[in-house]
């Protein structure tokens, strides 16, 4: 009997104390109770959250923390969005360069982006030194690479910088004292495009192979007509001397050309070494179609240059403006990829072996594209088709096929390599990342994409990390693949 007094005690206690938590949760957790709600202090129903419900004070919490650094973030955006209307690009470009004669410290801070399949991206935004875009009159553009374990960092300007620990925030990116100005600098950068919205002249590529360092520009090699350019010099933290590596001889005037049109962004500039005394060197048409199919100009090639004798030799032909290149030497291929006009970025494969003097690797721009001119088939576009069809068929043509198309464009960019036949491209309109793999026919399959919701100008992977250069933000960003 005593037993079950006891029993039936505990049942009564235990249903109280249910009723209780139900009757208290209904509470302060649903707003059909307002008039129970005001029966009861502001007092009791912190002591009941706090105490009784200790999850949902921790949620309020975890909620409040969120919306004050999502208002901290809103707040930053807005200020900097008044810097920028009450300056114009050349203040951005003035600060960057002094920044950059003074030698100051550029310093970072880290935040956490989470992307779309759920991966965490760690950012190092790069606050100052990085203030002149290339596409983007601001923030600033940039590329990254690596050496004895330190991150290079270069702008679109000539900001050249180093630091060991990319996680370490207190630690400052140093520079490192250079002459990149003697090749190009104020009166090249400041140099508009014909609606002054762009920034159309500028560093392309940051480029480091042992004990050598590689930059590539826009060279106005003549008054007003320009060529891709490639600059090298010892690898050291002090001071680098750079030299001229690669200069054609022929140019493309902005305004006095055969089609009368001209954009220095279609200036490819992408460097990757080949082995110890040849580095690649991609290079755009400036939108001079026509030479990307004449062998004996440089534009719409990619060319292998000798750093010993600095003599070259085209490897590949019909690139329009080549963003990305990738050696992969287990497979023995490059991989490039290029900008189409509206629709047609391109990921094209070109085999080390086919290599050929007699035989350039052809890849058919402009006479075969999966994209068409800007503003399409209209009448007064009649002539520059006739001119340059944009077939839809390069095999046809007698062309090699790329290995994908994007249509529309993505504004492809860099591609790497990131385990056995795996590999990342990245986009700066599409603003994301797509993996993929190579199957043994050489065809791509599995592609995932990846949203990264800013510009990725530049890839690298390095210790199982893909580090980013992001642009809306002149950010690094870390991919960790552990």
């Amino acid at each position: 009997m005593k037993n079950l007094n006891v029993k039936t005690f505990l049942v009564i206690l235990g249903l109280f104390f249910i009723s209780f938590f139900l009757f208290s949760n209904l509470i302060i957790g649903n707003k059909s109770f307002q008039y129970l709600k005001s029966l009861i202090s502001s007092d009791t129903k912190e002591l009941i959250k706090t105490y009784i419900f200790p999850y949902y004070k921790i949620s309020q919490q975890e909620d409040n923390h969120k919306k004050e650094i999502l208002e901290k973030q809103e707040l930053i955006s807005s200020l900097k969005m008044q810097i920028y209307q009450q300056h114009n690009s050349s203040d951005f470009l003035a600060i960057e360069l002094l920044i950059k004669k003074n030698r100051d410290d550029i310093k970072t801070s880290e935040s956490i982006l989470t992307l779309s399949n759920n991966k965490i991206l760690k950012k190092y935004n790069l606050s100052s030194g990085f203030y002149s875009g290339i596409l983007n009159k601001t923030p600033g553009s940039g590329y990254i690479d690596f050496h004895q374990g330190n991150i290079i960092v270069l702008s679109s300007r000539g900001v050249l910088a180093f630091k060991k620990n990319i996680e370490n925030t207190k630690e400052n990116f140093k520079q490192i004292k250079n002459n990149i100005s003697q090749f190009i600098g104020l009166n090249q950068f400041s140099k508009q495009s014909y609606n002054d919205l762009y920034h159309w002249f500028s560093l392309k590529d940051l480029h480091v192979h042992q004990n050598k360092i590689f930059i590539s520009y826009t060279e106005e090699i003549k008054e007003d007509c320009w060529n891709t350019s490639l600059i090298f010099g010892d690898m050291n933290y002090e001071n680098i001397k750079f030299k001229k590596l690669f200069s054609s001889k022929d140019c493309i005037h902005s305004i006095d050309n055969i089609d009368k049109t001209f954009n220095a962004h279609q200036s490819g500039g992408r460097i990757i070494t080949l082995n110890d005394k040849h580095v690649l060197l991609s290079i755009g048409d400036y939108r001079s179609r026509f030479l990307t199919q004449d062998v004996n100009s440089v534009n719409g090639k990619i060319i292998k240059v000798n750093i010993e004798n600095s003599q070259y030799e085209i490897i590949s032909m019909g690139h329009r403006n080549p963003q990305g290149l990738y050696f992969d030497v287990e497979n023995n291929v490059i991989f490039e990829t290029e900008h189409g006009p509206r629709g047609g970025d391109e990921i094209n494969l070109i085999e080390v072996s086919k290599i050929s003097k007699e035989k350039i690797q052809n890849y058919g721009w402009p006479i075969s594209s999966y994209g068409e001119h800007y503003e399409g088939r209209a009448v007064f576009n009649k002539t520059l088709y006739e001119k340059y069809p944009l077939y839809k068929s390069h095999s046809e043509h007698g062309f090699i096929e790329p290995l994908k198309a994007f249509v529309p464009s993505i504004g492809i960019s860099e591609i790497v390599k990131v385990g056995t036949n795996k590999y990342v491209v990245s986009s700066m309109v599409d603003k994301s990342l797509y993996f993929f793999e190579l199957s043994k026919q050489k065809k791509i399959i599995n592609v995932e994409r990846v949203e990264v919701y800013e510009r990725v100008r530049d890839l690298k992977f390095n210790n199982n990390q893909l580090f980013l250069f992001i642009e809306n933000s002149a950010s690094i960003g870390v991919l960790n693949f552990n």
